[in-house]
């Protein structure tokens, strides 16, 4: 059952993964008549907001653009940056709405900035497990299964709480981008549908993300119910 789990968000990963590459890679190709780069759309929107500390940056990789709060860089890769698309402008937008609600302290974003360490120790501890358990599984001949049991359902929380808190801060952060270049004229109507587009399926991702860890919890919750005393 857990491998068929695994096996099915990783199809449903896939094709979504899929779908927003293509989407992307499709929107990327029709120019914006306003010529914008996503470097000007970002250097423009943080002014608009009144954010003068936040330094924005070109990074490698394909969809890699991400907002870092702890330096204050708003990262977009190549395609994004030099980019002059429907799409580029909507993920450079995207990741300003980030530095937005960090200015404003937007109260979901300072939440989950509180639960990253945790979030991350909780998929170091993950991964320790699931690997312990195909090499010879030592670590749980050292525990009974109910205590192992429970610290994976202790992890799958903190991961599943840590994605479920995720789609809200993305789901504003595009709101504010696509709020902001129809408002600055950056695009017109059918430029914006194609941003909403390729907004949408990057959304997909991080709901697809937070279902699957859900499902993960349920599971071991399940498991550790089912376990005779």
């Amino acid at each position: 059952m857990l491998i068929l789990i695994i096996v099915v968000f990783a199809v449903i990963g896939f094709i979504v993964n899929s779908r927003l590459k293509n989407k992307f890679r499709k929107y990327s190709k029709i120019g914006l008549q306003s010529g914008i780069s996503g470097a000007e759309a970002a250097q423009m929107m943080l002014r608009d907001n009144g954010i003068n500390d936040v330094q924005i940056t070109c990074v490698q990789g394909k969809l890699t653009d991400h907002y870092n709060p702890g330096n204050k860089t708003v990262n977009l890769s190549e395609e994004v940056y030099h980019g002059r698309s429907a799409a580029a402008v909507a993920v450079a937008a995207h990741e300003c709405g980030h530095a937005v609600q960090h200015a404003k302290a937007y109260s979901m974003l300072e939440f989950r900035s509180t639960l990253v360490p945790v979030q991350s120790i909780s998929a170091k501890i993950i991964n320790f497990i699931f690997i312990a358990s195909i090499f010879g599984g030592l670590f749980f001949f050292a525990l009974p299964y109910k205590i192992v049991l429970l610290v994976i359902i202790a992890c799958y929380s903190v991961i599943t709480l840590f994605s479920i808190v995720t789609l809200p801060v993305e789901l504003d952060a595009s709101k504010r981008a696509l709020a902001w270049v129809t408002e600055r004229n950056i695009v017109t109507s059918d430029e914006h549908k194609m941003a909403k587009d390729a907004l949408k399926w990057a959304a997909m991702t991080y709901f697809v993300a937070a279902l699957g860890s859900l499902v993960m919890l349920a599971y071991y919750v399940l498991s550790y119910i089912g376990i005779d005393d």
